[in-house]
């Protein structure tokens, strides 16, 4: 720390703290609460499967606005969510998107038509935009500076395996239909049920203490950090590098812009191309079933990249990695498209989404790293709208070009995305693994 009598700061108290039980527990608790927010965005990928067949077929322009709903309601979501998270603090706004998650989900669940569908996802939205990206700005705020980019990896990571046990529920009640409900409404119940529980569990986390000091509310900022360094310690950590960090914060304010690009081309294949993925297969001509299985099959990727990226994150530049990401979901997406076999189908498809979620792992902690504690919410938040906004895009231009031209030329839509993004990451800044934030 200081070599004087000066004492410590609250962000130093926390970047030397050890990692604790109270760590471990955050992380789970983002997890889970990342779990059902990530199942409800990978339920667009069934819903696009169940409403491209009978009986349940869609005319292109109703399964558009379905699929587009979601991220329209996010982009207005997550600018408030950041505004109010920057007011009101991290922990109370997690909790309320959650439970406001629950109730959007239990709508959709019960609506008699893809009009109530369509509505209630919208609502979902509102959530779904700006959880994402707040409980990042959260876990930034937490986790000491030596192990935040590894253990960031591992919370996504275990989030990830909502979407798969939503899309693997989906297809075993599929031809069951309990209490005569379809299967796609038990997941949205599941998804309404899990959140709802953890935003209750969220009020037992501490608030963020760098926000509270942030907000010069420095009594509460010394309880919340005791809570942490008076928890049971589980992992030493490295110190961080302060000098290395230490950066002009108007300087970091100005790389907004960038963000908020790279936050927009980012959907057009992170999450455009998997939640089109069910859209193309049934264009194909296999079953609901078949379509659910090897969408359900891709979403193991992400566990596995982010369990695999938590061992080097720190070694690698931020820019290099997504760069490498981007050339690689450009291969496995052509392959996805030309294919026709299961094998290469599952193979590629699974390849892409490991891909995705290394990319949306290492965009959003490079985002979070590059903002001071009193805006990171709003900044964050603000960039994820751009994404939001480039996801609602993405079906309501992509599924027709779908209709009309095929998957290679909507690919070649994809693809264009991809290669911007390359380009404009040649002027991104470096990210600050192993360093304080400010």
């Amino acid at each position: 720390m200081h070599a004087d009598l000066t004492p410590p700061t609250i962000a130093e108290r926390l970047d030397h703290a050890p990692f604790t039980r109270l760590h471990a527990f955050a992380i789970a608790l983002c997890a889970l609460g990342f779990g059902f927010d990530l199942l409800e965005m990978m339920l667009g990928s069934a819903l696009a499967a169940v409403f491209s067949s009978p009986p349940h077929t869609a005319a292109p322009g109703q399964l558009s606005l379905l699929l587009s709903s979601v991220f329209a309601g996010a982009a207005v979501g997550a600018p408030l969510s950041g505004w109010v998270a920057d007011r009101h603090g991290r922990r109370f706004t997690l909790s309320g998107l959650l439970l406001l998650l629950c109730v959007g989900s239990f709508g959709a669940a019960f609506s008699s038509n893809i009009g109530g569908v369509t509505m209630w996802r919208c609502v979902s939205g509102l959530a779904l935009g700006g959880f994402p990206p707040l409980v990042i700005t959260y876990l930034t705020d937490l986790l000491p500076a030596g192990r935040r980019g590894p253990f960031m990896m591992v919370t996504i990571g275990i989030a990830t395996l909502g979407p798969t046990a939503g899309i693997f529920l989906v297809r075993a009640l599929t031809p069951l239909q309990p209490l005569g409900l379809e299967a796609w409404r038990w997941g949205f119940i599941a998804g309404a049920s899990g959140s709802g529980l953890a935003g209750i569990l969220f009020l037992l986390l501490p608030e963020s203490p760098r926000w509270l000091a942030a907000r010069l509310r420095m009594g509460a900022a010394d309880l919340a950090c005791l809570r942490f360094e008076r928890a049971r310690p589980l992992l030493r950590v490295v110190p961080p590098a302060y000098a290395a960090a230490t950066t002009d914060v108007a300087a970091r304010n100005r790389s907004w812009p960038l963000a908020a690009a790279l936050s927009f081309l980012s959907p057009w294949s992170t999450v455009a191309f998997p939640l089109l993925s069910g859209a193309i297969l049934a264009q194909k001509g296999f079953k609901v079933a078949d379509t659910l299985l090897y969408v359900g099959l891709s979403t193991f990727g992400p566990l596995v990249g982010n369990l695999l990226i938590a061992t080097v994150i720190d070694r690698i530049g931020r820019r290099t990695a997504m760069v490498a990401c981007s050339t690689g979901m450009l291969a496995a997406g052509t392959l996805f498209v030309m294919s026709t076999a299961p094998v290469p189908l599952i193979v590629s498809s699974f390849a892409f989404t490991l891909l995705v979620s290394m990319q949306l792992s290492f965009l959003n902690l490079y985002l979070s790293e590059q903002f001071p504690t009193e805006t990171r919410g709003r900044a964050v938040a603000g960039a994820w709208a751009m994404n939001r906004i480039g996801a609602a895009l993405g079906p309501l231009l992509l599924i027709p070009l779908l209709h009309a031209e095929g998957a290679n030329t909507m690919f070649a839509v994809i693809a264009a995305t991809l290669l911007a993004g390359v380009i404009l990451l040649v002027f991104a800044p470096s990210g600050a693994a192993r360093r304080t934030v400010a």
